[in-house]
């Protein structure tokens, strides 16, 4: 699974703002594709946080670039992988967090 970082820090927060309906619609359909888990903004807003079910880091990669954040160049995203060792039993019956995504 991943834990994506978004990063405000390449243009003003008034581009970010510019993007975000966008943003979000893409968010929406990563959803219902089954690729996210959860998201929001960071706290203060420096930018966001994605969770992502495990899957190949190849399309990870091409999913993120199709962001309209990174399109736009109002943010960047930096990937942290990592395995879910432990969970809990409700979320590990999901299966959303095993390594072979």
């Amino acid at each position: 699974m991943y834990v994506v970082s978004l990063h405000y820090d390449l243009r003003p927060l008034a581009e970010v703002d510019a993007q975000v309906e966008a943003h979000r619609v893409w968010l929406d359909r990563r959803y219902a594709a089954g690729d996210f888990l959860a998201s929001g903004p960071k706290v203060p807003r420096t930018g966001g946080v994605i969770l992502v079910r495990a899957m190949p880091r190849e399309r990870l990669d091409a999913l993120l670039a199709d962001d309209p954040f990174a399109r736009a160049g109002v943010a960047r995203h930096e990937v942290i992988e990592f395995v879910a060792s432990k969970q809990h039993p409700a979320v590990a019956a999901t299966g959303l967090f095993d390594a072979t995504g």
